[in-house]
């Protein structure tokens, strides 16, 4: 029942009681009243929603502070500002660009060798069974094997050059596209696949007209998922076997105990990684318009 309605059945009630029209009045003040606090209690404090955008700032505020006042440990823990400074002189040597640059040229390739064939491979086995039912328990059972434990062996296969270090990537890159793609196609409705075939659509046309689309969303889902995967992998594979990269750059840090530069390269691929999924939000509202955001 609305607010008008309950008011208007208050109005009457105090006329036929004869209480006359200040007490509904009164009455419709003190509803108001109730929903204008209810309304302020749901939104929470004004103080709050202003401090709230301000958090992580003032969390680093703190830290400097504590950092200055020999709270936190700065061989551990060094002052933001500290950082700052040394994310300005790997910038300005030119060192951290190419760190950054070789991350993210390495990433890219082995991103495109994983992607396509985890979407076509996902979009076959989403639309056949026969095929999903022969070869979906041999990539549900090399799943759970961790990429970064099998970077020894591309290691004795493809040596300490670039092509080990696309490949393990690619292989992270590559379940999570096959998986949610070939989620994606099987939640297709049949109808859509018996409108199109009605219409005369062969088998590889409905596939890329009915399916695909459809599943882009989950396939949307897993490339972010695979972004960050691909981050993950990259940086614990320049760890060893490479001169270059954020991984490299981590690790070195980490060897020599400069932990502002490892801080650095830590927040940096932190950095990256937001931008590289935000970047995808963006094409994903751009190319699928019609799911809800």
């Amino acid at each position: 029942m609305s607010t008008d309605t309950q008011t208007s059945d208050m109005h009457a009630s105090a006329t036929r009681a004869g209480l006359g029209p200040a007490v509904a009045d009164a009455d419709r003040e003190e509803i108001r009243a109730r929903l204008a606090s209810a309304v302020q209690a749901e939104r929470g404090s004004p103080w709050i929603r202003r401090i709230g955008p301000y958090t992580p700032l003032l969390l680093l505020v703190v830290w400097e502070a504590l950092s200055r006042l020999g709270v936190l440990d700065a061989r551990f823990f060094p002052a933001p500002t500290a950082i700052v400074e040394t994310f300005v002189n790997l910038l300005v040597s030119g060192q951290l660009v190419t760190d950054i640059l070789m991350t993210l040229s390495r990433i890219a390739v082995g991103f495109v060798l994983g992607a396509i064939p985890g979407v076509l491979l996902g979009l076959l086995l989403g639309s056949v069974r026969s095929v999903r039912l022969l070869l979906e328990p041999v990539f549900s059972s090399l799943l759970p094997i961790p990429k970064v434990a099998i970077y020894p062996l591309l290691l004795l296969i493809f040596g300490l050059g670039e092509t080990s270090k696309y490949v393990i990537v690619a292989i992270g890159v590559f379940f999570y596209l096959f998986f949610n793609t070939m989620s994606g196609v099987m939640q297709t409705p049949p109808l859509f696949d018996d409108v199109a075939r009605a219409n005369g659509a062969s088998r590889i046309q409905r596939r890329l007209t009915v399916s695909l689309p459809y599943a882009l969303p989950s396939i949307f889902t897993g490339i972010k998922l695979a972004t960050g995967g691909a981050f993950v992998i990259i940086a614990a594979s320049e760890f060893v076997g490479a001169q270059s990269g954020l991984g490299y750059l981590i690790w070195s840090s980490w060897s020599t105990f400069a932990v502002s530069k490892m801080y650095v390269g830590i927040v940096t691929i932190s950095a990256l990684g937001y931008g590289a999924t935000a970047l995808e939000g963006y094409l994903e509202r751009r190319l699928v318009p019609w799911v809800k955001y």
